[in-house]
């Protein structure tokens, strides 16, 4: 941003960035933290089992009460200490979602009512904690290291809810697309970066050095955010201009004074709402096929594709990238086409949907007739990874749309029924794939993913709305009637 000295339309000074943008790429770094827990097990785990001893192994070995040590003549140089079948890895692959499941409308509430930028950062050190403490939870019991995975989900799982409610806080409504967007493609990096980072330490560190140096490193975004960031701009008292706290408190109008009242929840109403009830749907079935990308491509790429765990990891991160890139441009790109009064904020959450589920079930299609073509199956996994990003600027922005005020805990509402694919996903193709042709296995997940996608457009397309519904102006008991005061305008200091 250039160096200027006069107040511009963003009700920024100029001489640096908007506190709410800084706030934005804060919250997309942490939820890249997030994320990169998330997914750095798949890499891991990968490294941590024993393949030569699960083949020689016969299919009574009972592997739920006891891990084995590597035996001599079964050690390769991919291969870990743990002897865990495919269904073992699948309990510690959705371990996770179990945390995840269960934290999501306590801390949306949390969130709303208390503090999202403390729901965010404790977060964040539960994953942390976590981290550190995987690898000797490993070596004592498989259970210890779902249970890690557990916490880490605890934590995972207040993180959307937290930052929905910082833009519902931070952003002007005509910002709110664009910010939201910066803040959830955090996801794509942080897939990239841990997927990139955990394969390269688990081929040349060791597998448990995923764990020790990604926790380390988190400690300072923790540190950073609880320094820097506030829960709204009227509390920023560093960092931020008296323009811009103006310019955000007046382009919410009536709605921002809600912010200072805890408002009760109209349950009802919700779950009457054909606009919440479209995102509702559309959010269980974007992420059957999400998850089953994040945590099980990496798998799909060893065991079909046969790539090795460099190659793995490197080309299982590629699509997280280009998914990044694309998340930044299409939100760019609906948001001024709305404010330019071309489309609507109805539409627009409709164009970023179809993105996200259209063109990947084609993709899905396409790779389960390809076999092992290893090329043109990467090529159309990237291209279905990468327009999942149109997700960010279509239903999981649309909260905020049709209900600023309760913005958390809808979305902790439909990422916690969401959260059932992240569950079964694993175990799924755990035992799906168990066979000796993983790749028809593999066929009939795509055919169904595929299916789900299609009911996910349809729904969302029918009923889905960017209008704000009438139950979002639901007054609290301790509120009575006022007149709103004007904000006042300051001219910028030099």
């Amino acid at each position: 941003m250039a160096v200027e000295t006069t107040r511009d339309q963003n009700g920024s000074c100029g001489k640096f960035m908007p506190m709410r943008y800084f706030m934005a790429i804060m919250g997309s770094i942490g939820l890249a933290i997030i994320y990169g827990f998330k997914v750095n097990i798949s890499i891991a785990i990968v490294a941590m089992v024993n393949h030569t001893a699960l083949a020689e192994n016969s299919r009574n070995y009972n592997a739920s009460n006891k891990v084995e040590s590597v035996n001599s003549t079964t050690n390769v140089s991919e291969d870990g200490p743990f002897v865990w079948d495919k269904t073992v890895q699948g309990q510690i692959l959705s371990a996770y979602f179990i945390g995840y499941l269960i934290s999501m409308i306590p801390g949306a509430r949390m969130a709303e009512l208390v503090s999202a930028k403390w729901v965010m950062n404790v977060a964040v050190l539960l994953n942390v904690v976590a981290s550190v403490l995987s690898p000797i939870s490993a070596h004592g019991h498989y259970l210890l290291l779902a249970l890690m995975r557990v916490i880490q989900g605890i934590g995972g799982g207040v993180s959307f809810p937290a930052m929905h409610v910082m833009v519902t806080k931070w952003g002007p409504p005509s910002e709110r697309n664009v910010l939201a967007s910066i803040i959830y493609a955090g996801t794509a990096i942080g897939t990239l970066i841990a997927i990139l980072l955990s394969g390269l330490l688990a081929a040349n560190l060791g597998w448990v050095w995923v764990f020790y140096i990604e926790g380390v490193l988190c400690l300072i975004w923790c540190t950073a955010w609880w320094l820097m960031v506030e829960d709204s701009p009227e509390q920023q008292k560093r960092f931020i201009s008296e323009e811009e706290r103006d310019y955000i408190s007046n382009s919410m109008g009536e709605s921002s004074d809600n912010h200072s009242h805890k408002l009760p929840v109209p349950w009802g109403q919700i779950f009457k709402s054909p606009a919440f009830l479209a995102i509702f749907i559309a959010h269980f079935c974007s992420n059957f096929g999400w998850y089953m990308l994040l945590v099980e491509l990496p798998s799909f790429m060893n065991q079909v594709l046969e790539f090795d765990l460099k190659s793995n990891a490197t080309l299982s991160a590629l699509p997280y990238l280009c998914m990044w890139i694309f998340t930044m441009l299409l939100s760019k790109v609906l948001s001024v086409i709305v404010e330019k009064k071309q489309i609507t904020v109805t539409l627009s959450r409709k164009i970023g949907t179809f993105f996200s589920s259209v063109i990947p079930m084609i993709c899905l299609l396409v790779v389960a007739f390809l076999g092992q073509n290893r090329t043109l199956a990467v090529v159309f996994m990237t291209i279905g990874v990468t327009c999942m990003g149109g997700m960010y600027s279509g239903f999981l922005a649309n909260h905020i749309d049709i209900a600023p005020n309760f913005a958390g805990t809808l979305v902790a509402l439909t990422n916690t029924f969401a959260t059932i694919p992240g569950i079964i996903v694993p175990l799924i193709v755990g035992y799906i794939t168990e066979s000796d042709t993983p790749a028809e296995g593999w066929n009939i997940i795509f055919f169904v993913t595929a299916g789900i996608l299609v009911v996910e457009i349809i729904v969302y397309w029918i009923f889905g709305s960017g209008n704000e519904q009438s139950w979002n102006k639901v007054k609290g008991n301790d509120e009575e009637p006022h007149e709103q005061d004007m904000p006042l305008k300051q001219n910028c200091e030099s």
